[in-house]
């Protein structure tokens, strides 16, 4: 039988409901901006489906060049930037379960701050474990990412000789460029992801401060998303406007 101390009425006696209001906002938002973006991108123009686009043009090119040394250095150079978030995140992850530790010194710095609400060391944790949330699931991404693109490296060092897709009628470049593309493409998505977490957490920030400044960052967050994706001067550039 199930304590009474964990029935559903306890946890939400834990926060005001305007804080779980805005909990429930964060990943809302979070979740349905990805689920948007990933939709929109089929039909309307975003940074994501340009630049996959341009990497469907390199693994075709991929199978016209007789050496690929350049090939294998930018797909090296794509994953430093995952393997510097993965390390750039352990040590976020590490500073945040340290301010666990010593919550209660950091629950009365946090008061210091101007116009900060005050709360409970308890509150203040749950704060922390979603922002560490957070950080765990750029982890996850991030290295996940690195992981395909040394996948990606596998299929252009696999390729065939570019004298070999005119030989064999059986070779295909345009199958080749697709699925190494797509691949490449995939560790993009990954990254992109990790990234948005970031920006999320930045959002998360904002419940340090009160609970509305927490849904305002992350509808700020979610518009510099959007614009960044769908509205941005690189993508005219990208797509050749």
């Amino acid at each position: 039988m199930i304590s009474s101390g964990f029935s559903l009425p306890a946890v939400l006696a834990l926060l005001p409901w305007i804080d779980w209001v805005a909990v429930l906002g964060f990943f809302a938002a979070w979740v349905g901006y990805a689920m948007f973006a990933k939709r929109r991108a089929t039909t309307h123009a975003s940074i994501l489906a340009a630049t996959n686009r341009i990497r469907r043009q390199w693994m075709l090119q991929v199978t016209h060049r007789e050496v690929r040394v350049i090939d294998g250095v930018v797909v090296q150079n794509l994953s430093v930037s995952p393997s510097f978030f993965a390390s750039t995140t352990i040590l976020i992850i590490g500073g945040l379960l340290a301010a666990l530790g010593a919550s209660e010194k950091a629950t009365e710095l946090v008061r210091e701050i101007p116009f900060a609400v005050r709360t409970s060391t308890l509150v203040f944790d749950l704060k922390l474990l979603l922002l560490t949330g957070v950080f765990v699931y750029a982890f996850f991404r991030f290295t996940w990412s690195l992981r395909q693109y040394t996948f990606g490296a596998l299929l252009v060092a696999s390729a065939p000789e570019a004298k070999e897709f005119e030989r064999n009628a059986e070779l295909s470049r345009e199958a080749f460029a697709d699925r190494a593309g797509r691949v490449v493409g995939l560790a993009a998505e990954t990254f992109n992801d990790g990234l948005r977490a970031y920006y999320m957490a930045f959002a998360a920030i904002g419940w340090f401060f009160s609970p509305l400044a927490f849904m305002v960052a992350t509808a700020g967050v979610v518009y510099i998303l959007y614009q960044r994706e769908f509205r941005s001067d690189v993508l005219d550039v990208l797509r050749g406007s």
